[in-house]
């Protein structure tokens, strides 16, 4: 049988072990949120910047070349928006996954070493 100093001993060994364990799983648990967030909001930011700066540089003056082309104005403008839309659909569903998973291995990798 065990003396009560010893059983002590070991509870407090256990508690030590437990509470630096619940500590490590804290930290994972927060680095996986700033994670998520993080790649989430990247993600986004640059399907948003990359779509508007494109075409807020090359709008007007496409739309205007093709409205010559094919003889009013205003059908330019319908081609390129078009375009546009096609555009945003392809950056919205697959460059918000690259990007997530880019990003959050590069994040977890500086975290971690």
């Amino acid at each position: 049988m065990e003396t009560p100093v010893s059983s002590m001993e070991s509870l407090l060994g256990s508690a030590e072990v437990y509470g630096k364990t619940t500590f490590e799983l804290a930290k994972l648990k927060a680095l996986e949120t700033t994670t998520l967030v993080a790649t989430s909001l990247v993600s986004r930011l640059s399907v948003i910047l990359a779509v508007s700066l494109f075409a807020l540089v090359f709008n007007i003056g496409i739309a205007l070349l093709l409205g010559d082309v094919f003889g009013k104005s205003y059908y330019g403008f319908f081609i390129v928006a078009a375009f546009y839309l096609l555009v945003a659909a392809v950056l919205y569903f697959f460059l918000p996954a690259w990007i997530k998973k880019t990003v959050s291995g590069l994040i977890i990798k500086e975290a971690l070493d």
